[in-house]
């Protein structure tokens, strides 16, 4: 199964995180299929930046997006 994640970059205490498409069966720093966006949770207010096309289409092709995308995914209006 293909789902939509958050993976962390960053220094310690200073997250950063890309939203990606990845394989449900990898580990949350492995190998992705694709960066759809980014999210930076420590700028106020917290700045999301995503893809919405390509959401669309990954979503249309099956794959689910975990709670927090989700949530990501509506603040940018998709």
């Amino acid at each position: 199964m293909v789902k939509i994640r958050l993976t962390r970059k960053g220094k310690k205490k200073q997250p950063f995180y890309r939203v990606i498409v990845i394989d449900s069966r990898k580990r949350r720093d492995g190998p992705f299929v694709e960066i759809l966006g980014t999210y930076d949770p420590l700028k106020n207010p917290s700045e999301v930046k995503i893809d919405t096309e390509r959401a669309k289409y990954w979503i249309g092709n099956g794959a689910q997006p975990t709670s927090v995308v989700k949530k990501l995914l509506k603040i940018s209006g998709l």
